[in-house]
């Protein structure tokens, strides 16, 4: 009886201190505000969250929806979002020499004649009209909205053979794009995917050039412009250095899932972005890379990108591209 007394109090023992750890909250998730322009760029921080690769790092994202470059980086500067899903890159370098470390890119997403996001685009009705970036004289054009996308625009059109007062052209919201252009508001202009597919899917409009950034600005249709990519805050990486490190660790495992899965992943643009369900199989994709793994050719295609940027006036001083970019 004795023993059996200490048998059973032993197993007691043992319940309660099995029931007492599982009363124990489980361990909050580290939160991680990001501001996420919801676009086909942004794919890798919708795959990481459908697929739980942020959850399975004890990561839970708060997503802040952010239309396009410029409150982007206004979130990033006043501290109010830690990560950028998709900062344009011309415009990230401008905030990071105002705010020095303001923007640190962890990943880019590289754009060509295959990896097609930046784009002309001209309206159904002058396709005979409008052969090249040329026939754009006299025409009125819009623009995916920010400063870098703008002066890049204008900066292409020059390189084309088009100087300003050939045409005229004016910045819109990216959700507008497509109404625009097939109710004939504009005649054609420098868009953003998937607006350009949606256009061509309902026959409001139909890319004229694509790679335009590769072909004209780094010379070769397919060099890898990084027009945009992931970035973080220096704040979020310096006061929460874990956590900083487990973010990039899920959003290298999703870029790794989107090159060897691409059919599957482009399912994750639906409901997601402002992709509809009927073009998600076929809206181009682009080139996702982490920056650690960046090669030196694609580290001189980024130099030049940032150099023309700089002779556009939207980034204010030549720089090292490379002071802007973190590996984990």
């Amino acid at each position: 009886m004795a023993l059996f007394g200490r048998n059973a109090r032993r197993m007691l023992v043992g319940a309660l201190a099995a029931l007492a750890v599982s009363a124990l909250p489980a361990a909050a998730q580290d939160k991680v505000k990001v501001g996420v322009f919801p676009i086909s760029s942004s794919l890798p921080y919708f795959v990481a969250i459908d697929l739980g690769y942020f959850k399975e790092l004890n990561i839970e994202p708060e997503t802040i929806r952010l239309m396009g470059g410029p409150p982007n980086v206004a979130a990033l500067m006043t501290n109010q979002i830690e990560v950028s899903a998709v900062l344009v890159t011309l415009e990230g370098l401008n905030a990071a020499l105002k705010k020095p470390g303001v923007a640190q890119y962890i990943a880019m997403h590289s754009q060509n004649v295959e990896y097609k996001m930046e784009q002309f685009v001209v309206r159904e009705g002058l396709l005979d009209k409008v052969k090249s970036l040329k026939d754009f004289k006299g025409l009125k054009l819009l623009s995916a909205p920010g400063p870098a996308n703008l002066n890049t625009a204008k900066g292409i059109l020059a390189k084309a053979g088009l100087k300003e007062g050939d045409y005229t052209i004016d910045q819109l919201d990216m959700g507008q794009h497509v109404n625009a252009i097939k109710a004939g508001t504009f005649d054609g202009g420098y868009t953003l995917e998937p607006s350009a597919t949606i256009m061509q899917n309902i026959g409001a409009g139909k890319t004229l050039e694509a790679g335009v950034i590769a072909k004209y600005v780094l010379g070769d249709p397919k060099a890898d412009a990084f027009a945009a990519g992931c970035a973080f805050s220096a704040d979020f990486i310096a006061k929460r250095p874990d956590v900083a490190k487990r973010f990039a660790q899920a959003w290298a495992k999703a870029i790794d899932y989107i090159n060897k899965n691409p059919k599957e992943a482009r399912k994750h643009l639906a409901k997601n972005t402002m992709t509809p369900d009927n073009i998600v199989d076929t809206v181009p994709m682009l080139g996702y890379i982490m920056t650690k793994d960046m090669s030196a050719k694609q580290l001189g295609d980024l130099q030049k990108f940032a150099d023309f940027g700089h002779e556009i006036g939207v980034v204010p001083e030549k720089i090292d591209v490379k002071k802007y970019l973190h590996a984990f």
